[in-house]
């Protein structure tokens, strides 16, 4: 894998209903430049957060300094921290102005696996990237991405991949969210069906 060329995706493909989004991006690579290194992970599990009304979602306050990532363009990561301890890394979607973000939840380690079994403290290799906290650490990314523009291609960015087919998409509801009936049970979490790497949801 390493004489790839992660090629970034565009904005375009940030620009459209979230919920498409986040089923259009299993199968694509999310990539880190870490220590003169690639740490490369295939997307196997998001979850779609969409508008105000969605009470799951961190917009549905309204705009604050926290969110504030979540109201710009398509195409920058919104980056938070829970609990105090893990980082959360989105891609925010829709046009401008429109609160809505795709939370990366799995990745399957593809490139740097040493380096990632490093900065996850030697964790087995299912253990690496099988959630948002665990991808995070184990690509390094922190609250200075909060904000960041991905399709760039430095750094950190979504890579193209192969598309997988809707039947192999298993879909849900969202893990460890609060808000309204709607929140609780609104079918947006989505994985690879089969996919070793997949998160373990409640």
């Amino acid at each position: 894998m390493n004489t790839r060329a992660w090629t970034p995706i565009p904005r375009s493909f940030y620009d459209r209903p979230t919920v498409q989004v986040a089923q259009e991006l299993l199968g694509h690579y999310l990539v880190r430049e870490y220590e003169g290194q690639l740490l490369v992970g295939r997307i196997v599990e998001t979850e779609a957060y969409v508008g105000l009304d969605d009470k799951a979602s961190h917009a549905s306050v309204g705009r604050t300094a926290r969110n504030a990532v979540m109201f710009g363009p398509p195409g920058y990561a919104y980056v938070y921290l829970i609990y105090g301890v893990h980082h959360c890394l989105n891609v925010v979607t829709e046009r401008p102005g429109y609160p809505a973000a795709v939370l990366i939840r799995a990745l399957e380690p593809v490139e740097g696996v040493e380096v990632m079994r490093r900065l996850r403290g030697g964790r087995a290799d299912r253990e690496l990237t099988n959630g948002p906290g665990k991808l995070c650490q184990a690509l390094a990314i922190d609250l200075r991405f909060n904000g960041h523009d991905l399709c760039l291609g430095r750094e950190l960015w979504v890579a193209q991949g192969e598309s997988v087919p809707p039947e192999e998409i298993v879909r849900g509801p969202r893990v460890g969210v609060r808000g309204d009936e709607r929140a609780l049970t609104v079918p947006w979490r989505f994985a690879i069906r089969g996919n070793p790497y997949v998160s373990r949801g409640r």
